[in-house]
C-alpha cells in the first residue's frame, strides 16, 4: 500500500514476514512533518503486526537516503510553541523506531544529513553504500542535533558524535561511518539490494520471540528518552528563531 502527496509518499510492502517501508520527498528525501507523522504511525503500527518479524527501513532515489528536516517548514515556525512541535516531529520517530517490537534494517543508498543520521542511528542494523557519506550540520544553521544526539551518541559514541557535530560543514564518508559503528556493512550500490533481502530473510526466520527479548536488550536504558527528546525539541525549537538561524536557514535555501 502507497499515499502520495506533496508532503511526500510513503510504501509499504510485505513479503513473508519481511515488510519493507519507503520513504520519499522532492526535495531530497527531507521530512516535512506530515511525512515524519505518517512514518511514525506507520513504524508504530507494524509493531503490532504479527505477521511481521524485521522491517527494512529505506528511501527513494539514488543519491540521498536522507535530507533530515523540511527547511520550507523551519522556515515558516513563528513561535517557540510552533518550533518544539516540529523538532518534536523527529523526537516521536525515533521513539517509535526505539519501541517497536521488530529489529529495524536501515538501507542507506546514499548521503545522510541532520535528522537522515539520527534515523540511521535509530536502526538496529544498517547495510549501506560508499556513497552514503554523512554530515551533522546542525550549527551551521545556528541549532544542534540535540533531539537527534541520544540516537547518534549511543550508537557511535560521544567522541565521534562531537567531532560530527563540531565539524559541521564536513561530510564525514561511509568509511568512517563503518569504522564508528554508525554502519554495520556497506556494500556497492548493485549489490546492496541483495544484501538486505539476504539479510533480512535470514533475520526473519529466527525465532520471533528471541528477535523481540534481544531487541528489548538492545536498547536497554533508554526508556528516559520518552520525555528527553521532547525536552531537546523545545531547546531546537527555541534555538531556531534566533536572527543567527533565521538568516543561515534564508541562506541555505538559496
Amino acid at each position: 500500500m502507497s499515499s502520495e502527496n506533496q508532503n511526500g509518499s510513503l510504501q509499504t510492502t510485505f513479503t513473508n514476514a519481511v515488510v519493507t517501508v519507503q520513504f520519499g520527498h522532492p526535495a531530497s528525501n527531507s521530512f516535512p512533518r506530515q511525512l515524519l507523522d505518517r512514518l511514525t504511525a506507520e513504524i508504530n503500527s507494524l509493531s503490532y503486526n504479527d505477521d511481521v518479524s524485521v522491517i527494512v527501513l529505506q528511501s527513494e532515489g539514488v543519491k540521498t537516503f536522507c535530507s533530515g528536516a523540511s527547511f520550507d517548514e523551519l522556515l515558516q515556525v513563528e513561535n517557540e510553541q510552533q518550533g518544539t512541535e516540529f523538532f518534536s516531529g523527529f523526537a516521536h520517530l525515533l521513539n517509535a523506531m526505539r519501541n517497536c517490537a521488530k529489529l529495524i534494517i536501515g538501507r542507506v543508498q546514499g548521503k545522510a544529513v541532520g535528522g537522515g543520521v539520527g534515523i540511521i542511528s535509530a536502526c538496529d542494523y544498517v547495510l549501506a553504500t560508499p556513497e552514503s557519506a554523512v554530515k551533522l550540520s546542525e550549527l551551521a544553521i545556528g541549532i544542534g542535533p540535540f533531539v537527534i544526539e541520544p540516537a547518534v551518541s549511543r550508537k557511535i559514541g560521544k567522541t565521534a558524535m562531537t567531532e560530527m557535530t563540531l565539524a559541521a560543514h564536513e561530510w564525514k564518508s561511509a568509511q568512517w561511518a563503518l569504522e564508528n559503528k554508525l554502519f554495520s556493512e556497506i556494500h556497492n550500490a548493485e549489490n546492496l539490494d541483495n544484501a538486505v533481502i539476504n539479510f533480512a530473510q535470514k533475520l526473519s526466520a529466527y525465532n520471533p520471540e528471541a528477535l523481540l527479548e534481544m531487541k528489548k536488550i538492545i536498547w536497554e536504558g533508554t526508556e528516559h528518552w520518552e520525555s528527553l527528546l521532547i525536552e531537546r525539541a523545545a531547546i531546537t525549537g527555541k534555538l531556531v528563531l534566533s536572527d543567527f538561524s533565521r538568516k543561515a536557514l534564508t541562506q541555505f535555501k538559496k
